[in-house]
């Protein structure tokens, strides 16, 4: 009788060890779903896909989309473990308005945002009443209209695009030239660039199209701008140990050295 409960208590811890090496081995066979943008950002991340599993043997899969609205919503949802492709400001005006759980877990890269014409070689030469495109989100927007700003286009209204006060259209005091500014998706606008006078245009989306930032922009955003792009995940998983495992990934000298190499200038590593 003895040595029957003792051969159930050798089985039963037997398969108790069993199941746990099962479920030490799902674990780290879980795979890493992260969106980002096609172009770039897709490029780099096929660099932290493979430095994942190598160095942190993390299984990392990509998804890419089209636009700057489906990331977030998908990574809310649950269909992503997390994205790449934003930066913060854009992410707070994101979970501002739709009630995103969603924080950053560390920097990538910056991107300067930058102007392009195929009809004027500054913003000096553009004529009264010509026609610009920036980006319609708000924090891109906001970033947009600073920079033309910056470079003397327009003015805003005191205390418009800063503070977390995202600047439209409507915000601007002053525009000598009476520039006629429309509202378009990002995505769009290297789209429409033959159809306009000028148009800012986000990197990713510059450098998708051909245009080099520092080669074609006839303007460019400074790079001490605080436009740093970012990897998101929900909240609740901030502290999981994958996200480590997934920053330091992105966050490793072979990363740096791709994206420096890969692009010259016109995506600067933040880490």
């Amino acid at each position: 009788m003895k040595r029957r409960n003792l051969l159930k208590a050798v089985s039963a811890v037997a398969a108790g060890a069993a199941l746990g090496m099962s479920f030490g081995a799902h674990a780290q066979d879980k795979v890493i779903k992260v969106g980002t943008v096609a172009g770039p950002d897709a490029q780099v991340w096929q660099v932290v896909q493979k430095v994942a599993k190598e160095k942190q043997g993390l299984n990392v899969k990509v998804i890419e989309f089209n636009d700057y609205v489906q990331p977030n919503a998908a990574l809310d949802s649950g269909d992503l473990d997390a994205n790449s492709f934003q930066h913060q400001p854009y992410l707070d005006s994101q979970v501002k308005q739709r009630g995103y759980k969603i924080v950053s877990a560390g920097l990538t890269y910056i991107s300067p945002i930058g102007v392009y014409s195929k009809k004027f070689k500054s913003l000096k030469d553009l004529p009264v009443g010509a026609k610009l495109a920036v980006p319609n989100d708000p924090s891109n927007e906001n970033r947009a209209l600073l920079l033309l700003q910056a470079q003397g286009v327009i003015k805003l209204k005191g205390g418009a695009g800063t503070g977390g006060n995202n600047a439209t259209v409507l915000d601007i005091a002053d525009n000598p030239k009476k520039l006629k500014i429309s509202e378009l998706d990002a995505a769009q606008l290297p789209r429409v660039l033959g159809d306009v006078d000028a148009a800012v245009i986000n990197t990713n989306y510059a450098l998708a199209a051909n245009l080099q930032p520092t080669k074609d922009a006839i303007a460019l955003e400074s790079l001490t701008s605080p436009y740093a792009n970012l990897i998101a995940v929900r909240a609740q998983d901030r502290n999981q140990p994958w996200v480590k495992k997934l920053v330091a990934a992105y966050q490793s000298p072979e990363v740096k050295a791709f994206i420096n190499k890969q692009f010259k200038g016109s995506m600067v590593p933040s880490f």
